[in-house]
């Protein structure tokens, strides 16, 4: 380890400032007409990455201004288009990476590009054109991210076994220089555990990670979610606090509110509420969408107004028609009070055969308000059988 200002630094530390190095010798004037392609790409590369692994979404912003200003100079340079849909991808915006990968046509057709549009046939809905997608990347190259885009499609199809198995092909293929790769790995095994109720499992797999690569924030908001969700809450206060810190991300700030709800607390829970809502609006009036299903969720849990968790609901079904947008929208009908149009949207998240204890839970909610009784308590059983704690699943994770 790499000793600094009294403490030794973090794999995640050690890391970025590997990338600040990279970035400060590329960024001298590497988008200076004549542009050297491979120099701005890389540059951008560096900044992309930078970005992912903060988890800052100015960065992004900021990334995004890079690119563009590299394809207006350069043209539609492989390379470059492949990482705005990437960007695009990460951000919600689902046509317009499309769009990206159709500016280069044979971008579609690399391993990238085969893997990305199996990503974007996930997100809208068409499970068995993912499936297919993705296996047929991996027939051709069986690198670990491609298995752990099938293994996550078949975690939510209920194939807990063949999942499980491919996370460990998949970290079989990692080598000792991508441990931030394992780590991640290593937290999908634990969210796999996490979603069946097997808590200290889950611990397990989400230690296995920070000890892989110390000091990663996502490792720490896994943990506290896992905290919250054992009833661990002073723990977990202590653990959010200091995430917030490093990664003030709304979302944080809302788990940590709902930390406090549960605590009892609800005078400390509302000013963490009131910044994650100010920071979720101020988002969506930028023009960006990441932030859609947080909003509808907020507004259907922690503030039970109906009406605006259907106004934002909508939104999100616009851009993404899959089962966790259905479920959102019937969830949001469902504080509405309108179960009839609630049960409607709920039949429509089902039928993608997704096999999920919060799904489930809230389908068994929704029936039973909507007067199947018999409907919603074999769905409640079906909740129970995944995970016998799906109670628990009212905290944000």
């Amino acid at each position: 380890m790499v000793r600094g200002q009294g403490h030794e630094k973090t794999d995640f530390e050690i890391e970025l400032l590997r990338l600040d190095m990279d970035i400060s010798e590329l960024e001298d004037g590497v988008l200076t007409i004549p542009i050297d392609a491979g120099k701005a790409t890389k540059f951008v590369y560096r900044l992309f990455h930078r970005a992912s692994l903060t988890g800052n979404f100015a960065e992004f912003e900021a990334v995004e201004s890079v690119i563009d200003d590299a394809i207006r100079q350069i043209g539609p340079w492989a390379d470059l288009c492949l990482l705005k849909a990437n960007l695009d991808f990460k951000l919600h915006r689902l046509v317009d990476a499309r769009h990206d990968l159709e500016m280069v046509p044979k971008l579609a057709y690399s391993p990238h590009g085969r893997a990305l549009s199996a990503d974007l046939d996930l997100q809208e809905g068409r499970y068995e054109d993912a499936r297919k997608g993705y296996e047929a990347v991996i027939k051709a190259n069986r690198t670990w991210d491609y298995l752990v885009r099938l293994a996550y499609l078949r975690a939510r199809m209920g194939d807990v076994e063949g999942a499980e198995q491919l996370y460990i092909e998949a970290e079989d293929e990692i080598t000792a220089k991508e441990m931030r790769s394992y780590a991640w790995v290593e937290l999908q095994r634990g969210l796999l555990e996490l979603a069946h109720g097997r808590y200290e499992s889950a611990g397990a797999y989400y230690e296995r990670a920070n000890e892989a690569y110390s000091g990663y924030w996502l490792v720490d908001q896994h943990i506290a979610g896992l905290l919250g969700a054992q009833g661990k809450y002073d723990e977990a206060v202590v653990l959010y606090k200091r995430l917030i810190v490093r990664a003030p991300r709304p979302e944080f700030q809302q788990a940590l509110g709902d930390l406090y709800v549960s605590m009892g607390e609800p005078d400390r829970a509302r000013q963490w509420h009131e910044k994650a809502l100010a920071a979720y609006l101020q988002s969506v009036q930028r023009g960006d969408v990441h932030y859609l299903h947080h909003l509808t969720d907020f507004y259907a849990d922690v503030r039970e107004d109906g009406a605006e968790a259907v106004r934002w609901a909508r939104k999100d079904l616009k851009l993404r028609q899959n089962f966790s947008t259905q479920a959102a929208l019937a969830w949001a009908l469902y504080r509405d009070g309108r179960f009839a149009d609630a049960l409607d949207a709920m039949h429509k998240a089902l039928s993608s055969g997704v096999r999920d204890a919060k799904l489930f839970f809230q389908a068994a909610e929704i029936h039973l308000a909507a007067g199947r009784t018999d409907e919603g308590k074999l769905l409640l059983r079906a909740a129970a059988e995944i995970n016998p704690r799906y109670q628990d699943l009212h905290l944000h994770r």
